[in-house]
């Protein structure tokens, strides 16, 4: 059986934030063209299931109206420190994520999709469970905001998988796998 894989597949500015100090997200509207979805459809088709912190969740309903796409036809977590009944197709989870891993692993099933933020990025590299890393970066510099990797983390070797630029958008996205063996 092949092992599912953990795998950040997430957007940020060049200079490495998520978002501005108050979650606000409308930078990354500047890129959007009609026909390019830089890789999401391919990629969507290599999970089936899906995480994402709490804050993250809450920015996603408001973009959306009260909705979750990310939830239709996957499993779908919020990593949360509350105790909360599931909504919107996602359950609430509070509990050590390495056992969340350990349960997706535990069975056969496509690769895992973490969204972020950056909390759940620290919690995953602190006990190294981030396999993939797939980041789209946005042409622009926000100079402050929320950071896509927190410090207080081990250092990791990566190795390049592929670089893929948008020359339309000037986006670039990179795609690293975890070095395990050294």
């Amino acid at each position: 059986m092949i092992e599912r894989k953990i795998v950040l597949y997430i957007c940020c500015s060049l200079d490495g934030f998520l978002a501005t100090k108050d979650d606000d997200l409308s930078w990354t509207s500047f890129i959007e063209k009609e026909g390019e979805d830089y890789g999401y459809v391919e990629f969507n088709k290599t999970i089936d299931a899906y995480f994402v912190g709490k804050n993250t969740y809450d920015v996603v309903l408001k973009l959306t109206g009260g909705t979750f796409p990310s939830s239709e036809g996957k499993e779908a977590y919020v990593i949360t420190r509350q105790q909360k009944e599931p909504e919107n197709g996602v359950e609430f989870y509070n509990k050590p994520l390495k056992e969340l891993i350990a349960h997706f692993r535990s069975k056969p099933g496509k690769n895992i999709y973490c969204d972020g933020g950056s909390q759940v990025v620290k919690m995953l590299l602190e006990d190294d469970l981030i396999d993939e890393f797939i980041i789209t970066y946005i042409p622009i510099i926000l100079g402050d905001g929320k950071r896509l990797f927190k410090g207080g983390t081990p250092t990791y070797k990566l190795e390049l998988v592929e670089t893929t630029t948008f020359k339309d958008t000037n986006v670039l996205q990179v795609h690293y796998i975890r070095n395990r063996t050294e």
